[in-house]
Formats: C-alpha cells, sequence, structure tokens
C-alpha cells in the first residue's frame, strides 16, 4: 500500500485534538446524564445556570455552545419535562428569562455525588494537578482567542 501524500499543513489539528479531548472526558460522564435521562445538552444548560444563575437564552447560546434554532428546542423539552421555568420581562416582552426549577434542582442535587465520583475517576487517571494545569491552559485560551467574529466558522 502506498504511503499517503505528504501533508501540506504543518501543525497537529487543534481543532479536532480539542473535539477528540472533549469526547474523551465526557464520555465518563455519560453513563450518569443516562442513568438520569438528560441529554449532554440538558445537562450543560442546568449547569450553566446552577454556575450563573437566571439566563437569557442568547447568554444560554453563548455559555453552553449551542445553536439558537437548537436551544429553542431543548429549552421547548426542558419546560415540557419541568426542568425549566421561562418568564418573560417585566420591561421587555420580547425577552425571555431561564432559570431551574425545584425539580431540576433537586435532579442535580441528586447526581451531585456521581458527578463527583466521575470527577475523582478522572483525577486518578490523570493527577488533579494535570487537571488543573489543563483548566488553566484552557480558560487562558478562550480569554486570549475569545469570541469568533460573527459568521466566522474557520476550521483548522
Amino acid at each position: 500500500m502506498p504511503a499517503p501524500p505528504a501533508s501540506p499543513l504543518r501543525r497537529r489539528n487543534l481543532p479536532l485534538l480539542l473535539l477528540q479531548a472533549r469526547e474523551s472526558v465526557i464520555a465518563h460522564f455519560r453513563p450518569v446524564l443516562n442513568r438520569h435521562g438528560l441529554t449532554e445538552q440538558q445537562w450543560r444548560i442546568i449547569r450553566a445556570l446552577i454556575d450563573a444563575g437566571p439566563l437569557e437564552p442568547r447568554e444560554i447560546v453563548a455559555l453552553c455552545r449551542i445553536s439558537s434554532p437548537s436551544l429553542a428546542g431543548v429549552l421547548s423539552r426542558m419546560d415540557d419535562l419541568g426542568l425549566v421555568r421561562r418568564e418573560r420581562l417585566a420591561h421587555d416582552a420580547r425577552r425571555v428569562r431561564v432559570s431551574l426549577t425545584a425539580r431540576s434542582r433537586a435532579l442535580a442535587a441528586k447526581m451531585a455525588p456521581q458527578i463527583e465520583t466521575v470527577y475523582q475517576c478522572i483525577e486518578i487517571q490523570l493527577d488533579a494537578g494535570v487537571i488543573e494545569r489543563l483548566s488553566q491552559i484552557l480558560d487562558e485560551l478562550i480569554a486570549r482567542l475569545g469570541e469568533p467574529a460573527p459568521g466566522d466558522s474557520t476550521d483548522g
């Protein structure tokens, strides 16, 4: 079998590496989410609302990296399941604030020990120091590279 042609690209595919790393990490959490009937997107939203408090959909889009059209469907399903509450803002009826319900808070509290166990297992495999350094590097990457310009869809 002939060798593949030499690539004109000199660097490793950073976007692909980050996606592969994300998949390696989320694979450890997926069983917990599945046991509780949550999708990854639903958990991202619940976790964001736990950490940040009530948010508008545009803020959830930015924090959770869910497209606006997808978010509308996810929030609708979460509303139907009693996981979130959507309320119109008094000063601007076009805007909505999304908050957690008592049901989703109870679910997150029930899941917390299981999520913590997953983190502990990952720390055993990687070492807590590696996770701390990785978190710092990722925070720095996000801070320095910032948000992509609207409509910018450059992939490496």
